[in-house]
């Protein structure tokens, strides 16, 4: 087989401190119609005595074997081959041109097939003791197996990572660790494409543990969140040209690595993680692509690269998000995953660009529920939550389909009623939570006060009153310092959402806090509240998405009006007002996205018949995250909820990214 090689221009970086010396940060190479990136970190060495039959200038391909097989067989190997391709993306059949096997059995004479170099045109059979004790083929440390390249001259190993093209634009860095938990953008691309590239290394490296669950997960982290070495930008051109690398990661972030997750590469956000319609909202920036259905929807925001990457490429696995307003779950609605916005307060935000500390939350976006339940048991550990196995009886529904009158309806309804039989043919009643909250309101509040009254302004309030003080009024004062006065660019929704803010009195703030907090409390004492056995007395469940298309190639409406008479539907829009999505912002509790189908629509796009994902949402009372988790995980294991895979659609023939 042909090994290339790429050039080094992207491998080199000049040491500031010594003129003329250089650092080499890695190649690229080339097996077969793959392109891997081979970072310069020796994993071990190999002592190669005897005359080496493949000796060339350059790393060859490798595959070293682990086995507790007895007897290794012509025919357990191949069983070992098949396994590395269906599990392993990294590895290929031309990793096999130099082979190394490698014992981890117990007993003390196995035995190697002698007609194993014949199995391919292996120019390297190289084996470690106790396969055969007179070899002279030894490593200074325990290699785990997978694909490799090896330079024949020193007997050098290098991790093997390949690379992927981000067409659906949904990074903005790819990453790799330095070591010293310190990580830089990833210095390879892929030549003839117009897109960034992302490196991921092979599943085959990793063995998931206790003390590592998250081993070998490969993990898209939001760029709001600081990591290490390499920049934070929050989706604005100016913020990421004015600061200096991170030096720190967040203890968010920090705990999944330390679980063994792979962090690949920086995600997308909307400008500082504020709500923005594709195309029509975004200017520093371009959108992320959503590639459900015709690929021209909108991955809605914030969490827009995490939803947009989940969406698009099997070879993610993971992506962490924020929620203030709907930040995940919107994006998991309509990019068909799994996401949560947990119960708040769960997990530190040190390190975290913020938007409202009193809304903020961290959560995650996945196709696989039992990668959703064990990554939020790593973020949440710190807050001590208990895991329930039984499940509430009663089911509330808000804003429910009542006939089966669309495909999507159909969907819904069948996921309702199967819902219900698993537990134990729960009740299901409607919530009409305005109508219970003139009944049940709180008596300090006035009779007239109705839910839109109460909370019309909160959330608009507290994310522009805290936010511009926290990172706004900094950003400008430090950009004006660094360019003579000069103010950064702006997009137009946080720059008239902090300007909508500055126009209130900071006692607007507390007011709108304590707003929160009297629903907060009137939520978690009549509507939904906790229960011993079974965490929660009931579930609420409201519709997240019902396969309706929301166009990435349109604009808005003129702005018009000012101030109380503003039409808050223009761009650019506050976002006034309360609806379903806004009850868990409001009561600090958990919410859920749950992919459950997905209905046919008639593109403007294609012209012909694609389909968007069905998604619905359960709430929770504060703290019942894992009571949740464990019933989305049940329903997957009852064939109830089927995990959606990557692509155009959600169940397979598909466009794959």
């Amino acid at each position: 087989m042909v090994l290339g090689y790429f050039s080094w221009a992207t491998a080199f970086s000049l040491l500031a401190s010594t003129a003329g010396a250089a650092i080499v940060k890695g190649q690229t190479v080339a097996v077969g119609s793959n392109t891997y990136y081979v970072p310069p970190n020796i994993v071990t060495t190999l002592s190669l005595s005897g005359k080496w039959s493949g000796q060339e200038d350059g790393l060859v391909p490798l595959t070293v074997f682990r086995s507790d097989a007895r007897n290794l067989s012509i025919a357990a190997v191949k069983d070992l081959v098949d396994i590395y391709e269906r599990t392993d993306d990294v590895f290929s059949t031309g990793f096999l041109e130099n082979v190394y096997f490698t014992y981890n059995g117990s007993h003390k004479n196995p035995v190697l097939d002698v007609s194993l170099p014949s199995l391919w045109p292996t120019r390297f059979f190289g084996h470690a003791a106790p396969y055969n004790p007179q070899t002279s083929v030894n490593s200074t440390s325990d290699i785990p197996p997978g694909p490799y390249f090896l330079d024949p001259v020193t007997g050098n190993i290098y991790e093997a990572y390949l690379l992927y093209s981000d067409v659906m634009g949904s990074f903005t860095q790819g990453l790799i660790a330095t070591g010293n938990n310190t990580y830089d953008v990833l210095p390879a691309s892929l030549q003839g494409y117009d897109s960034l590239t992302i490196g991921v290394p092979s599943r085959l490296y990793y063995t998931k543990t206790p003390e590592k669950p998250l081993a070998g997960v490969r993990l898209g982290v939001k760029d709001i969140y600081d990591i290490r070495g390499v920049k934070t930008g929050c989706g604005n051109r100016a913020y990421y040209d004015l600061y200096p690398v991170s030096n720190t990661t967040g203890p968010a972030i920090q705990s999944l690595i330390d679980a063994g997750a792979v962090v690949v590469g920086k995600m997308k956000t909307s400008q500082f993680a504020n709500g923005e319609t594709a195309t029509a909202d975004w200017v520093d920036y371009h959108s992320p692509f959503n590639a459900r259905g015709d690929g021209y929807q909108d991955p809605s925001s914030s969490s827009s690269g995490p939803g947009s990457g989940i969406g698009a490429y099997p070879w993610l696995d993971l992506a962490v998000g924020s929620d203030t307003g709907g930040s995940i779950r919107n994006p998991s609605q309509v990019n068909g995953c799994f996401g949560n916005r947990p119960s708040f307060d769960l997990v530190s935000l040190d390190n975290v660009m913020p938007m409202s500390p009193l809304l903020d939350t961290a959560g995650f976006l996945t196709r696989d529920a039992k990668l959703w339940k064990t990554a939020s048991e790593v973020l949440y550990a710190p807050s001590g939550l208990k895991s329930y196995t039984k499940y509430p009886k009663s089911i509330k529904t808000i804003d429910f389909p009542t006939e089966p009158s669309t495909e999507a309806n159909k969907i819904l309804l069948s996921f309702l009623h199967k819902l219900s039989r698993f537990l134990g043919n729960a009740t299901v009643s409607p919530l009409d939570y305005d109508r219970l909250w003139e009944q049940t309101k709180p008596s300090t509040v006035s009779s007239d006060t109705t839910l839109t009254s109460l909370l019309n302004l909160t959330y608009a309030i507290l994310i522009t009153k805290q936010q511009f003080p926290l990172l706004g009024a900094k950003l400008y004062e430090d950009h004006a310092a660094a360019n003579d006065g000069r103010r950064p660019f702006i997009d137009p929704v946080p720059l008239s959402r902090w300007n909508w803010g500055l126009g209130y009195a900071d006692e607007q703030l507390e007011a709108e806090i304590n707003n929160k907090e009297t629903f907060k409390s009137w939520w978690n004492s009549t509507v939904q509240v906790f229960d011993e056995e079974t965490c929660a007395d009931s579930l609420v469940l409201y519709v997240g998405t019902a396969a309706t298309p929301t166009y990435r190639n349109v604009y808005r409406e003129k702005p018009t009006g000012y101030g109380a008479n503003a039409n808050v539907n223009s761009i650019p829009g506050i976002p006034l007002g309360f609806s379903v999505s806004r009850i868990s912002n409001m009561a600090g509790v958990p919410d859920m996205v749950v992919p459950v189908g997905q209905a046919r629509y008639n593109s403007t796009i294609t012209m012909r018949e694609e389909y968007l994902p069905v998604a619905v949402d359960i709430i929770a009372p504060h703290g019942c995250d894992l009571m949740v988790f464990n019933l989305v995980n049940e329903l997957v294991e009852k064939g109830i909820v089927k995990e959606p895979v990557a692509g155009s659609t959600m169940y397979g023939d598909e466009t794959i990214y």
